[in-house]
């Protein structure tokens, strides 16, 4: 978090407790939803916890945000991308319609 400090996190989605982390950073974090028990962790650090409502009257121009967002690439859609799957060294997965034995001798069939 260097260079961070004093910064507004915006995250898209909901912010939830984690009982394994220990200490909690001083955040101003700003979320869709919080589980309260998150909210309750991150004020008793010494944060502060908004609305998106909120941080549009705090700063119309959004100076001093960040925008955390998750991997663009964990769809299940981005693993069909790439060289055709069963060729050597490709991590490619095949377009299968189900799972069971009868549907993988289709797609071994049309490997190449």
């Amino acid at each position: 978090m260097k260079g961070k400090e004093g910064k507004i996190f915006m995250v898209v989605g909901t912010v939830t407790d984690d009982i394994r982390v220990h200490e909690v950073l001083v955040l101003k974090v700003t979320t869709l939803k919080f589980i309260e028990t998150a909210c309750v962790r991150i004020e008793m650090a010494g944060g502060e916890c908004l609305t998106f409502d909120q941080l549009a009257l705090r700063v119309p121009l959004g100076q001093n945000t960040v925008l955390l967002r998750g991997p663009k690439n964990s769809r299940e859609a981005v693993k069909q991308f790439g060289p055709a799957p069963g060729v050597p060294h490709s991590h490619t997965k095949p377009y299968v319609r189900s799972k069971g034995s009868k549907f993988d001798k289709l797609v071994k069939k049309l490997e190449f």
